[in-house]
């Protein structure tokens, strides 16, 4: 049996939509916990007893706890196959993690220095240019996810279907929204993301997670 306990928006969309993806496949189910991480049940005694670290995502698999985002992909990658979530051959594999790990390790906590600078330094003049610094950082980092996508109209990152990296790339270039980033700027992320929201799983993850693809109107 597979839980996701994962909260709206985060990075645990990717995550969230992988599953729906793999069950529009394979038929597999997972139980859905959704969490409020803006109302902070991340650091509540019951979450922190699944997670001592109150993050998101965690996935539980047969009672076991697995957290971190790119350790839960390569599981579910291995534990589903027939989904192609993953490049077989070792070296395409390897450079599929390789993607997976700079959106997760360099792309996302860039972000997080501009929408919360106040984890980062004290003082109304640091965070601001925390903000306008990694602002641009992070849309060099979305180019250069934007330089790897597939040629043409692809039916997703491999070709074949919507994986985990066509989940992570449009959930990056939402949250350049918030940073004050037009979606319309990066023309084949965008055409990308909006052709991945179509799909079905990734429409059903948006739809039960209540986001809008586009929230740059919404930027301050």
């Amino acid at each position: 049996m597979l839980e996701l306990y994962y909260g709206n928006g985060t990075c645990s969309f990717v995550i969230h939509a992988g599953l729906e993806i793999i069950r529009s496949i394979t038929g597999a189910s997972y139980v859905g916990h959704p969490v409020k991480v803006h109302k902070g049940e991340q650091r509540t005694p019951e979450y922190l007893a699944v997670n001592p670290l109150g993050q998101v995502p965690v996935l539980v698999a047969d009672g076991k706890p697995l957290m971190q985002l790119v350790a839960i992909c390569d599981y579910l990658d291995r534990a589903f196959p027939e989904a192609r979530m993953l490049p077989t051959d070792s070296w395409a594999r390897a450079q599929a993690m390789s993607q997976l790990a700079f959106m997760n390790n360099t792309a996302h906590p860039t972000f997080a220095h501009v929408f919360m600078p106040h984890h980062f330094g004290e003082g109304e003049a640091v965070q601001a240019e925390l903000k306008r610094f990694n602002r641009l950082r992070f849309r060099d980092h979305l180019e250069q996810i934007q330089a790897w996508l597939p040629v043409g109209d692809s039916a997703g990152w491999f070709g074949e279907h919507p994986v985990f990296h066509d989940a992570y790339a449009l959930t990056l270039l939402r949250w350049g929204g918030f940073a004050g980033i037009d979606p319309a700027s990066l023309p084949k992320l965008w055409a990308h993301s909006q052709r991945m929201a179509a799909d079905a799983a990734i429409a059903a993850t948006l739809n039960d997670e209540r986001l809008e693809l586009n929230v740059y109107r919404q930027a301050a």
